[in-house]
């Protein structure tokens, strides 16, 4: 009887039953680990995922990182558009500039909607399509739209600059884009029109800043963009050519090419092939009126070294009009050329003839 029972405990030794809580414990355990497990072989897959290939980064990882970066452009451009957007319009209010010069497109604007005539005062002389960008602002005072115009207008063209990289951003430190901010001018926006051909219909609203960017950066779909709003101006108001025309007799200017030491400015047909020379050569003929009117010509400039240098020497222009008031606009306009243009001459002189010729923005 003894021996039966010593050699049954001995054969179910293995299959000893457990108490019914702790069957269930040995079956959780065995789940977390299947769940373990899963996670485990996820996470391999989704880091074979992110692993370059034999033909370069995964599609995942290009998906990925595309949209980090895209977030990251977007979000430096919010940040200079808010922080330029709120400067400007604490410079509007405490200077009692109303709107600045954003004022006459709200001007045409408003005289639109009424129904009258936009050119009733000499003083307007912007072209009619300036008064498309403003019709969205009529509802807030001066100051807030001509605010949250320029910071539109600053992200943008933020926005563009970082398509290739954030050192571009520099040229935001050149006098002329202060001097833009000051007056709430539409520099920054005519900038923005070089990367995004949509927007090439800037260059309409002050044609005499933003025809050498329209000769230089045009694409099929910014010339369609400009003949679909050309087309509206005239649906609107077909004699607005003839009503702003007459206006032009008012406005004050100066040429730079025809200000002395302005004939250097010749010196970039020298590099004739490049479009950088003719955007510089353009500008240098198109009457101007002041210094933010130049702002565009940072275009030019692409590396740290180059952007810095002509950021750093425009502001002798800011600090000679600290000291010394213009008698006139010659003297504004021999300024410009001493410290805006010509070092954009020595810019595109000194890259020499190993650039490519055809050195191209982004579209």
């Amino acid at each position: 009887m003894v021996h039966r029972r010593v050699r049954d405990l001995i054969a179910h030794q293995n299959s000893i039953d457990v108490e019914p809580h702790a069957r269930r414990g040995e079956c959780s355990d065995k789940k977390k680990d299947s769940e373990l497990q899963t996670r485990v072989h996820a996470g391999k897959l989704l880091a074979y995922s992110f692993e370059d290939t034999e033909n370069g980064p995964s599609p995942c990882y290009n998906w990925w990182g595309k949209t980090l970066a895209m977030r990251k452009r977007m979000t430096v451009a919010a940040m200079v558009g808010m922080a330029s957007g709120a400067f400007c319009w604490f410079l509007l209010t405490r200077l009692h500039q109303n709107a600045g010069d954003f004022g006459w497109a709200l001007h045409l604007a408003q005289r639109l909607v009424a129904r009258q005539n936009p050119y009733d005062t000499p003083l307007e002389q912007y072209p009619l399509p300036a008064a498309f960008p403003a019709l969205p602002f009529l509802r807030f005072q001066p100051e807030v739209a001509g605010g949250l115009f320029y910071g539109i207008c600053s992200a943008l063209l933020a926005f563009g600059l970082t398509r290739e990289g954030y050192g571009r951003l520099r040229i935001f430190l050149a006098f002329p884009f202060w001097a833009g901010l000051l007056a709430a001018q539409w520099t920054a926006l005519i900038a923005a029109s070089a990367f995004f051909p949509i927007l090439l219909p800037a260059t309409m609203m002050k044609p005499q800043v933003g025809l050498p960017v329209f000769l230089t950066r045009l694409s099929r779909l910014g010339l369609l963009a400009c003949v679909f709003v050309a087309a509206l101006s005239f649906a609107v108001l077909p004699q607005w050519p003839v009503l702003w025309l007459r206006q032009t007799h008012y406005y004050e200017y100066f040429i730079p090419l025809l200000i002395f030491p302005g004939p250097l400015l010749l010196l970039a047909l020298l590099r004739y092939r490049h479009r950088d020379a003719w955007l510089l050569l353009l500008a240098s003929v198109m009457p101007q009126r002041w210094f933010f009117d130049s702002f565009t010509l940072w275009l030019i400039p692409k590396s740290r070294r180059e952007i810095l240098l002509t950021a750093i020497v425009s502001w002798g222009t800011g600090i000679w009009r600290w000291y010394h008031q213009p008698a006139n606009f010659t003297e504004v306009g021999r300024l410009a050329v001493i410290f805006i243009y010509l070092p954009m001459l020595a810019v595109i002189l000194l890259r020499g003839a190993t650039q490519p010729a055809s050195t191209a923005d982004p579209q």
